[in-house]
């Protein structure tokens, strides 16, 4: 399992760049560059902040390359194809190592199952949010007193404008996934 500097800079230009600080999806924390959360010293972004591209760029890498060692740490003897490599972990950069380590597709892997490790991508469609009430909101945590403290959103939902590109992400995982799996 490795990595080229070419397939890594391939990827970044599959991620969005910002050189302000933006939310990216309804209910998630601010990102600047190409989606980081934190910055080089592990202070989180602000809405405010800004970066150039070359700053975003090194950020970025510095980011994926720890975030890579961890990943292949997290997988001993597992086998894979380069392209389930970079599926996994751009859905590493997305949505964290911790988020992978309990995951469904890293416990199917381990176990040798590609295909159910495939599916697994399609368990992350939900998004989440401390204040957020609306069509299609539900409930999904409440406090001691029965008060709601965060709110979750089914991005597969048909036709929803609240988080579609989500859905739509993790779909084309599916896709590329599965069908490395022939």
């Amino acid at each position: 399992m490795s990595r080229d500097c070419s397939r890594w800079y391939g990827w970044s230009l599959t991620e969005n760049y910002t050189d302000r600080a933006v939310i990216p999806t309804q209910g998630d924390r601010p990102t600047v560059g190409f989606g980081s959360t934190i910055h080089e010293d592990g202070t989180p972004v602000k809405m405010g902040d800004t970066t150039t591209p070359v700053r975003a760029l090194i950020k970025a890498h510095a980011h994926i390359t720890k975030d890579e060692a961890a990943f292949r740490a997290s997988l001993p003897g597992v086998l894979l194809h380069q392209g389930e490599y970079d599926l996994y972990l751009d859905w590493v950069y997305q949505y964290g190592m911790g988020a992978w380590r309990t995951s469904t597709m890293r416990r199917e892997l381990l176990a040798g199952n590609y295909k159910p490790a495939c599916d697994g991508l399609l368990d992350y469609r939900k998004l989440t949010s401390p204040r957020q009430e609306g069509p299609g909101w539900v409930i999904s945590k409440r406090d001691a007193q029965g008060k709601p403290t965060r709110w979750e959103f089914d991005c597969s939902t048909p036709g929803n404008r609240v988080c579609r590109g989500v859905w739509t992400r993790q779909l084309e995982r599916n896709k590329k996934c599965m069908e490395l799996q022939q």
